[in-house]
């Protein structure tokens, strides 16, 4: 056995093995570089057509996602990798995979068929797929959501497609719905009066449609009030508790008489005593 062939067999191996990887990381960080400036560059043409933020962040994750997929393969084809045998391993673990995870295609298809009927985009305020908050982001699988206690959450997109979507920045204005009790001594008139005069100087509550004060319903203590100002969707939570502030000013003076509770308290042990 002549060592000293097997020693430069081994280098030259070596050495054509390590050129390789180099070659293999040097056409992975080009690659890399060339497929962010595709992106970056369809994008920047789409938004030059005015394409909505939503669509555009969908093409773009998209374009990603296969030019990756084709990177792998040509690195692969450079180690001498056969890609059509390959091609066909990628089809067969794609139907598996997609047999497999069914969710996760189901979740692909109503992530298309939101961008195409729209019931929202990036920037509304929604309710959907049990989450409330401003969508951030329509991905591939899942939306984006950030809640209204800044928690970034994701959501499945087929859960949001099944589910009923609440888009509450579709309208101009948004109903603030609050009651207040008062007494049954109290002039309900008055207080309608005095309840919408007070809402109106609210900041931001709209001035037309005008806010509703009326009898919603009656209780053992006295009419029930509906109180509902309308207000755009920005400017909800600050009406919401600026109404509560003015319910509370509005009805809290001496002209109004907050509602009696009656309260019976009982000895039994007493009438236990009595009865014998």
């Amino acid at each position: 056995m002549n060592w000293n062939t097997i020693l430069q067999f081994l280098q030259e191996k070596a050495a054509t093995v390590g050129l390789q990887i180099v070659g293999a990381l040097v056409l992975y960080i080009i690659g890399r570089w060339l497929i962010a400036a595709v992106v970056g560059a369809v994008e920047r043409v789409l938004r030059r057509q005015d394409i909505e933020a939503t669509v555009l962040r969908f093409i773009g994750n998209t374009l990603s996602v296969a030019l990756h997929i084709t990177l792998v393969v040509a690195i692969l084809g450079y180690f001498g990798v056969q890609t059509t045998t390959f091609a066909a391993l990628i089809a067969a673990c794609g139907l598996a995979v997609g047999t497999a995870w069914a969710g996760l295609l189901a979740n692909f298809a109503a992530g298309a068929f939101l961008l195409v009927l729209r019931p929202f985009k990036v920037g509304d305020f929604i309710s959907a797929g049990g989450t409330t908050g401003t969508v951030q982001e329509i991905g591939l699988f899942v939306t984006t959501f950030d809640t209204p206690d800044n928690v970034r959450t994701f959501v499945g997109n087929n859960k949001i497609f099944s589910d009923t979507i609440q888009n509450f920045s579709t309208n101009p204005h948004r109903r603030v719905e609050l009651t207040a009790q008062i007494s049954g001594a109290a002039d309900p008139h008055l207080a309608i009066s005095r309840l919408k005069a007070r809402l109106a100087t609210i900041p931001n509550v709209a001035k037309d449609p005008a806010p509703d004060v009326t009898i919603l319903t009656f209780s053992p203590f006295g009419p029930v009030l509906a109180v509902r100002p309308y207000c755009s969707n920005d400017h909800y939570w600050q009406v919401y508790f600026d109404a509560n502030m003015a319910i509370r000013e509005t009805l809290g003076d001496a002209a109004f008489p907050g509602p009696a509770y009656p309260l019976t308290v009982s000895d039994r042990k007493a009438a236990a005593v009595a009865q014998s």
